[in-house]
């Protein structure tokens, strides 16, 4: 059997969060949020992410996963491994204003070519927050990268039409039932992980699953050797990895599954079968 966190996941995807403004947020927001300064557009976050003086702020793409989120990340403990990126309130005493989240702004900047410190940093922050329980708003949570994990890792594909894709069919044919504990874990941890001269890594835009640590830690070797020119030898030096072969297939299903359900124009393919017949040799 493939794990039980599964179901169905709407066709229905929003593509591109709705409170997203080309202008950066609204001075109403950043007045809630205490933020004083020029906006500035950062690099990533779906490109909606801007920082104005010491206080990064992006349109909310589910509020209660923010809210969530904010509280988590509220309460954990300083790490000696780790920086956070700490939520900041609004006026009111809510996460969210006007339907945009806010954050410290953190020193460093991401090095994807770091993807084996990425890959420490994200085991040192799971272990943190192993004892979470499952969040309820993973299940009503609907988007292309939802639709990618659940290509992934559940027996029954999620409605939808999904474009011809001969590599996309290859892996979901590598996949094999797998019984592996899972957690609370961050998706995307390649970009999200900045690193400054002196001061522990910081942790940044965390999209929350409930999946196994060690797929956490497949996506960013994937995305490394896909987009940023890593070698497969990433691939042996984390074998020793719980399901380590399957949570690759899997991830490489989530990357591209997602393409396909976001309808981006590029198609990725080419960048991604190399890595494929990587994976494939080892399965």
């Amino acid at each position: 059997m493939f794990p039980v966190s599964c179901r169905a996941v709407s066709g229905n995807l929003e593509k591109r969060p709705p409170a997203m403004d080309d202008q950066g947020p609204p001075r109403a927001v950043c007045a809630a949020f205490g933020a004083v300064g020029d906006a500035v557009r950062l690099a990533g976050g779906k490109g909606g992410t801007w920082r104005v003086g010491d206080i990064v702020m992006k349109p909310s793409e589910g509020d209660d996963e923010v809210r969530w989120r904010a509280e988590v990340l509220t309460a954990l403990p300083e790490s000696p491994r780790f920086r956070i990126a700490r939520p900041v309130r609004a006026a009111d005493g809510d996460w969210l204003a006007g339907g945009w989240e806010a954050t410290e702004a953190v020193a460093g900047h991401p090095d994807q070519r770091r993807v084996d410190d990425v890959i420490r940093v994200g085991a040192a922050f799971h272990e943190l927050v192993a004892a979470l329980p499952r969040p309820g708003f993973l299940d009503t949570r609907h988007n292309p990268w939802v639709y990618g994990e659940q290509l992934a890792f559940c027996d029954t594909p999620p409605p939808g039409p999904r474009r011809p894709s001969r590599l996309l069919d290859e892996l979901l044919a590598l996949r094999r039932p797998v019984t592996l504990p899972e957690q609370i874990v961050h998706g995307d941890l390649l970009g999200n992980i900045l690193f400054s001269d002196g001061l522990p890594p910081a942790v940044i835009d965390w999209p929350a699953y409930w999946r196994p640590p060690s797929w956490s830690s497949a996506v960013a070797a994937v995305d490394a050797m896909v987009w940023h020119g890593t070698g497969p030898e990433v691939i042996d030096r984390w074998a020793h990895l719980p399901g380590w072969n399957q949570m690759l297939v899997r991830a490489a299903i989530f990357r591209l599954g997602t393409w396909d359900a976001a309808g981006w124009p590029q198609e990725p393919e080419d960048a991604y079968r190399p890595v494929v017949a990587t994976i494939t040799h080892r399965t």
